[in-house]
């Protein structure tokens, strides 16, 4: 609800401005900066320091353009997006505004972008899988509702594609996109896979292309989540996918460069930390609600890069994606343990077999470079590790059940190596073995 514009500005400084006495705000509140003449939005501020005769507002994107005629648009709360049920199937920008041509949304109410901290209390201990119709995460890797995790890929990866097909076959009530920094080509690639799957009905679209305001860019996230979060309140299992977190977290380096803060590691605020499990731990099983799972794509040159490296302190695990294959033996998933004791009878015992078959494999590929490896059970690894790799690590593909997945895994372990080689109990292979 806006509560009245001002014309007060005082003084003008690099990513500071300052008004005469306290014009009717909080420490910490938001305000908007508005062309003088056209009402124009300009850019954001926060209100940092309050005292009888000045309150001095820290602006988000740099002074340049501003004026002491430029006009503050007071909000009665913190700044606030739209919600409503009839969003799915939209696009909107990173304010929240739709951007896809169509008609406006009526919303049913405005919900706080502040994300505030949960409650400890409310969350439950993430115990249900959320299926993703990709082998090599529900078998290898299940993902878990409520789990944080990143994708972590090399820029020239296609892990845009890779959350695109996560999103075909994601068994979630709710499916919440948010794209920082995406080429037009990539926002409509999207797109048009998700309307091709039919999930584009539960699915909203929070994109920033490349050419849009920064201060857009730095907000998505946070109106993406807090929208997710409140489908979570109303009982929905919500998938949000975020790309690209380290655009999001350059887009924060530059701002915190307008605000002359100290950088710290390659330029980065040295809260990049808390910035980023801000907005990571929104993820949540909520008691008596629903659900709030996040990926978040992370592309790195480095593993020590600052993004990803703080990304690993806070997240619970990891899918890696190289040479546009998801590994296994750089994967990884936390929280799996909780849920694949649950599924098939042979689930775990499957995943650990092929694993360790795969990793033998990878020491005769070694072997095999400098020559040797040339007996026969290294040429079966050898054979099993392309298979693996071509079958199991590519992730794209029609969606798959669990159950045809792990049937595809018997199938290749059946292609090259015989019952007694597997590792596996004598009475899972009576019960499988013969039936792939």
């Amino acid at each position: 609800m806006i509560r009245k514009e001002i014309n007060k500005i005082s003084e003008i400084g690099k990513a500071l401005i300052s008004v005469e006495g306290n014009p009717g705000v909080a420490l910490n509140h938001v305000v908007e900066l508005l062309e003088a003449d056209s009402n124009q939005s300009l850019s954001f501020a926060k209100a940092i320091n309050i005292t009888e005769d000045t309150t001095r507002f820290q602006v988000f994107n740099g002074t340049t353009g501003l004026s002491t005629k430029t006009k503050i648009r007071m909000h009665e709360i913190p700044l606030t997006a739209g919600f409503s049920s009839k969003m799915l199937g939209r696009s909107f920008d990173g304010a929240g505004e739709v951007s896809d041509g169509g008609p406006e949304v009526i919303f049913e109410k405005q919900v706080s972008t502040r994300l505030d901290t949960l409650n400890p209390t409310v969350r439950n201990v993430p115990k249900q899988a959320l299926w993703t119709g990709i082998p090599m995460i529900d078998v290898f890797n299940t993902l878990v509702k409520s789990q944080k995790i990143p994708i972590f890929a090399g820029p020239t990866e296609p892990y845009n594609r890779l959350l695109s097909q996560i999103a075909k076959g994601a068994q979630a009530d709710v499916i919440i996109f948010a794209g920082i920094g995406l080429k037009f080509d990539e926002y409509q690639y999207f797109k048009e896979q998700l309307s091709q799957s039919g999930n584009i009905d539960k699915t909203i679209m929070f994109t920033h292309l490349a050419g849009d305001s920064q201060i857009k860019g730095l907000m998505l996230p946070d109106v993406a989540l807090s929208v997710a979060r409140e489908f979570g309140d109303q009982g929905k299992d919500v998938l949000v996918l975020l790309t690209d977190m380290t655009n999001w977290s350059n887009i924060l380096r530059n701002v915190a460069n307008y605000q002359d803060m100290i950088p710290s590691l390659q330029g980065y605020p040295g809260s990049l930390y808390s910035e980023l499990a801000k907005r990571y731990e929104v993820a949540a099983d909520i008691e008596g609600a629903g659900s709030i799972t996040i990926i978040g794509a992370t592309t790195l040159e480095s593993l020590e890069d600052p993004v990803p490296d703080n990304t690993g302190y806070i997240t619970e695990g990891q899918f890696f994606l190289e040479n546009g294959k998801l590994k296994l033996a750089r994967s990884l998933s936390r929280l799996k343990q909780g849920v694949n004791g649950k599924t098939r009878s042979d689930h775990r015992a499957i995943m650990t077999a092929m694993a360790s078959l795969l990793a033998d494999a990878e020491k005769a590929y070694e072997a095999s470079e400098v020559g040797a490896a040339n007996d026969a059970y290294s040429q079966k690894l050898l054979r099993y590790r392309t298979d693996f790799i071509e079958n199991v690590e590519e992730p794209f593909g029609e969606p798959m059940e669990l159950e045809a997945a792990l049937n595809k895994c018997w199938a290749i372990l059946k292609r090259h190596f015989d019952s007694t080689e597997t590792g596996l109990s004598k009475k899972l292979i009576e019960e499988y073995w013969d039936k792939n």
